[in-house]
């Protein structure tokens, strides 16, 4: 597309790259990693690395159809609504406290992991220089989707969660510019003209912050007169694929303009929406989201053994040229991660390196969807017709890498957080959340006073709800209640007194987001009854 190399390589097929074969093919896709991920969720595995397990398993089975994905459908169909919902996770708040460190991560260690892996590759793989940079461009930044969903099971601190995550979302207009060099270099025969790299990293990453602002304005606009639930998740559904297509069309980042879209929305939503609409779309795009997200770490396993035949007898080494460029990858992490960590303890007054923190931080650096996007948009030839060199070395080297570490960064993360003991224990969160609905029910009895006070309702119905917030303080629950008309207008305006708490105890920080959006629920299911009732 227009302005953007990579724009146009991610939404045209690679020639001679067969689509999926067959809808039947992408039904069984499907059912497997729905089978597989609820297995993961009873076995309380990340479902990310047992899916790609599966995927490379049922891909050595003989007689099965090789499934190969074409750019279009991991970057366009599969990537926007995925890296929008993990965007609408980020919390506003705990994003401003990390900014700095995401900034030097997002940007200083995407170019030095892409400069590692291009030099290793370029001296254990048989590759030219210029393809082993376009692979060290391919594999320099964490993949948004994967780190959300390895990181949403286990209870990192907020700092830390929001860190990670950030970093994977934000490094993407970084590794764009990298990868447009890179594949430039490949097929133009080193013909690359470095003065534009700041402006192409300005178009990038600046016209996909506006447009993904600009998005997101003209949603608000119209989720605010929204009130119909039908509506409203067609809109929620649209939302990431308007901001990715209208970025890339001109000339931005489109996963930069997603990723920035839903960090807005995510924190207007609970302004601009019903209870009853904030159920039902979750509800609907927790189910699409489910199911693309199995989906696509399937894939990923499914496409390496057919990257593996199309080697076969070529390059008998790449197995291990894989193993040490993800050495690598994860080596250049750890020496960057630590001393930033040591710099920013040493900016809070404390001189002692938090070991703990930095070495989960830096573990938590899985590749997965972006960047397989990414390398299947390699074109097949160069611009003087000859055949791209080694494309199939790259791209089998690419995936192998892909799927180490999500199977073995994925299944050794939450034990290394439970090892660093810096989760937080079930018995913390549920402290936190007992306190904070104690809070909102204080906050309900002194508006009830000031009811008794206005004398504007009967005393009766005051005194029932009175006793129910009583209970909630006292034991945690909420007695059967009252359905009567004045009972349920009164409780509806004493929820959005809660609310408003909520919101505060949050702003303030003394609860954390996990905190705030159980007990938001917890309300909305209340509304939504209330509503259903009258």
């Amino acid at each position: 597309m227009p302005g953007s190399l990579v724009g146009e390589a991610l939404s045209t097929p690679a020639k001679g790259v067969p689509a999926m074969q067959s809808v039947e093919t992408v039904l069984l896709l499907v059912v497997l990693a729905t089978v597989v991920a609820a297995f993961a969720r009873r076995l309380s595995i990340p479902a990310p690395s047992l899916l790609v397990v599966a995927g490379v398993v049922v891909g050595l089975l003989p007689g099965v159809p090789e499934v190969r994905a074409t750019p279009e459908l991991v970057s366009l169909v599969v990537l926007p609504p995925l890296i929008y919902a993990a965007g609408e996770e980020m919390p506003w708040r705990d994003l401003r406290a990390v900014w700095r460190p995401v900034t030097v991560l997002a940007v200083g260690l995407v170019l030095a992991s892409a400069g590692v892996v291009g030099l290793v590759a370029a001296f254990v793989a048989p590759l030219p220089a210029s393809m082993a940079f376009v692979l060290g461009a391919v594999l320099a930044s964490t993949d948004p989707v994967a780190v959300s969903a390895l990181g949403r099971r286990l209870s990192l601190p907020p700092r830390i969660q929001v860190l990670v995550q950030a970093e994977s979302l934000f490094n993407d207009a970084t590794s764009l510019v990298l990868f447009r060099l890179a594949v430039s270099a490949a097929i133009a025969g080193g013909a690359v003209s470095f003065e534009s790299v700041g402006g192409e990293f300005l178009l990038l990453a600046g016209g996909g912050l506006v447009l993904g602002l600009v998005v997101a304005g003209g949603i608000w606009l119209i989720r605010r007169r929204t009130v119909d639930p039908v509506l409203e998740t067609v809109i929620a559904l649209v939302s990431p694929y308007a901001a990715y297509v209208l970025a890339e069309s001109l000339g931005g980042s489109g996963v930069t303009a997603v990723v920035v879209c839903s960090v807005v929305l995510g924190a207007q939503t609970p302004k601009i929406t019903t209870a009853h609409i904030r159920l039902q779309v979750e509800a609907v795009y927790g189910t699409v989201i489910f199911i693309l997200e199995s989906a696509v770490f399937a894939l990923i396993g499914l496409q390496l053994p057919y990257l593996v035949r199309a080697l076969a007898g070529s390059d008998p080494g790449w197995p291990w040229q894989a193993l040490v460029i993800t050495a690598a990858l994860i080596v250049i992490r750890f020496l960057w991660v630590f001393p930033l960590g040591w710099i920013m303890q040493l900016r809070r007054g404390n001189r002692r390196v938090n070991w703990r923190t930095s070495t989960v931080v830096s573990w938590a650096g899985a590749r997965g969807v972006v960047p397989l996007a990414a390398v299947l948009s390699i074109p097949l030839f160069a611009d003087d017709g000859d055949p791209v060199p080694q494309r199939d070395l790259v791209l089998a080297l690419a995936t192998t890498v892909i799927v180490i570490t999500l199977v073995a960064q994925g299944f050794t993360l939450a034990p290394l957080v439970r090892k660093a003991g810096v989760a937080r224990t079930p018995a913390e969160a549920r402290k936190e959340q007992a306190i904070a609905n104690v809070r909102l029910a204080e906050a309900g009895l002194a508006h009830l006073e000031q009811l008794y006070d206005l004398e504007t309702a009967p005393p009766a119905v005051l005194d029932r709800l009175r006793q129910s917030l009583l209970a909630r303080i006292d034991h945690g629950d909420t007695p059967d209640e009252p359905t009567g008309a004045t009972y349920r207008r009164l409780r509806r305006e004493l929820l959005a007194v809660e609310m408003a708490e909520l919101t505060r105890l949050f702003d303030d920080g003394t609860i954390d987001d996990n905190t705030r959006r159980r007990l938001q629920r917890t309300l909305d299911l209340e509304d939504a009854r209330l509503n259903d009732d009258s």
